[in-house]
């Protein structure tokens, strides 16, 4: 059940959860409780709560704490825009805690992320956007001991600069999605670069920014990864590197292939008994050659005809009678020939 209600203290928060005793679903979102003294015996009335939102509320750590206590069955608790710049660690352990979202806070040293897996070690997901993390630790394998069973985590927006950082997420034992849209780290690669170099980083994600990743991507990923980082100096080179080398061998370079349509093309000009070779584009219409043609075979465009003769094709001279139709879609290309004939009166 979704509850939101308009209060400025926790006793009549108290009051009015007190009266709906299957409540499991309370949204006190941007309610002023910051000044509001939460007492345990006013909090015991939130019991049977599942799924708390104290976003914009400006709540101490005291009150999150005290809250804690009386929710024996909290699965999901959302802290965020509450201003916070550090994480104050309870004395208690949470166990039913599986989501947490403390999103645009002003959290930045990866020492409070890992006391939010002391309180809460049995989370599934983590959503830490918007918080400028700036670098993710690993000492003495402490991610795998603090979020053992953390299936998600999003660093959406945060700090992170540094591809060790983003490796480290590996020590994670059941880690299957991660979100780092909007880092500093990605900005200088491509979409297609992003993507493909954080998939072959990460070999046990099966969601990378909200997209699953599918096997075939994953390898095409790591190939990807093998290529890029082949002509690189031995010092640069990831430790990733040598892992899908031993995986896929040393691939060969991928040879590169400009599918782009040609956008001009030197053709030749028969008029009479002349021929002029000239330059044209070939995403101008029909209409638009002709006026090009104006000044090279000294006729009006609508004294002209315009004949087109692809020497590789077998019809012969083909008429060009749509004016609005782009040069392109007849093939044009370099060497092709025009034949211009003034109408016939």
């Amino acid at each position: 059940m979704w509850s939101w209600v308009e209060v400025l203290s926790w006793n009549v928060v108290s009051k009015i959860v007190s009266n709906v005793p299957q409540l499991e679903f309370l949204n006190l979102s941007s309610n002023p409780l910051q000044a509001s003294i939460l007492e345990r015996e006013c909090a015991g009335t939130f019991s049977g709560i599942r799924k708390l939102v104290l976003n914009n509320c400006k709540v101490s750590w005291e009150t999150v704490h005290t809250l804690l206590l009386e929710l024996p069955e909290l699965e999901e608790l959302f802290l965020c825009l509450n201003d916070y710049e550090n994480v104050v660690s309870s004395p208690g352990c949470f166990h039913s805690l599986k989501l947490l979202h403390i999103t645009d806070n002003n959290l930045q040293d990866w020492s409070d992320i890992c006391k939010l897996g002391t309180m809460f070690p049995c989370l599934h997901t983590l959503v830490l956007a918007n918080n400028n993390i700036l670098a993710i630790d690993d000492l003495a394998g402490s991610l795998a001991r603090l979020f053992p069973n953390l299936r998600s985590i999003s660093l959406h927006k945060s700090g992170i600069n540094s591809w060790e950082d983003i490796e480290k997420l590996n020590t994670l034992p059941m880690l299957e999605e991660v979100r780092l849209l909007g880092i500093p780290l990605v900005e200088p690669y491509s979409t297609e670069e992003r993507r493909k170099l954080t998939i072959a980083r990460l070999p046990s994600v099966s969601k990378l920014n909200g997209s699953v990743v599918t096997e075939g991507e994953r390898e095409d990923s790591e190939r990807f990864f093998v290529r890029y980082y082949m002509n690189v100096p031995k010092e640069e080179v990831p430790l990733r590197y040598q892992e899908l080398v031993r995986k896929y061998g040393k691939l060969e370079p991928l040879a590169e292939v400009d599918l782009r349509p040609q956008n001009q093309a030197n053709v030749h000009i028969h008029y009479e008994e002349k021929v002029q070779q000239i330059n044209v584009r070939l995403d101008q219409t029909v209409a638009e050659f002709k006026k090009q043609l104006k000044t090279v075979v000294q006729l009006s465009t609508n004294n002209m005809r315009l004949f087109y003769l692809d020497r590789e094709a077998p019809y012969g001279l083909e008429e060009l009678k749509f004016s609005l139709r782009a040069l392109h879609s007849y093939n044009v290309r370099d060497g092709v020939e025009f034949y211009v004939e003034p109408k016939i009166k």
